[in-house]
């Protein structure tokens, strides 16, 4: 099952560190058959508010996410973007192909009587 880094990127500092981090981050996510399936802006605001911009990263599973996320590479180029960029990181599992939500909402159901 696939899973996702998100990132909700709200306040950027333009810098030439985040420059350079743009430039190395893919030699991070190859060895981790990790892509960017987002990198926005822009982004369309059709209900509430949306500050910022978004980052969708795709890999083949979480343990993978993780292992990216903690690996030598990529923890060298992390502060290049932590020291410009005010934002949240998450990483969670997808859901499969075959998912449908009528079964999640039976075992919520049966969880709440």
């Amino acid at each position: 099952m696939p899973a996702y880094g998100f990132a909700h990127l709200r306040v950027r500092t333009p810098h030439a560190d985040i420059l350079e981090y743009l430039e190395r981050i893919q030699d991070t996510l190859d060895p981790f058959h990790g892509r960017f399936v987002i990198h926005g802006p822009p982004v369309e605001v059709i209900e509430g508010s949306w500050p910022g911009s978004m980052v969708l990263l795709e890999f083949p599973d979480l343990d993978t996410a993780r292992a990216w996320y903690h690996s030598a590479d990529y923890q060298e180029i992390l502060h290049l973007r932590t020291d410009h960029i005010e934002g949240d990181l998450l990483l969670i599992d997808g859901v499969g192909p075959n998912y449908d939500p009528r079964e999640r909402a039976a075992k919520l159901r049966a969880e709440t009587g």
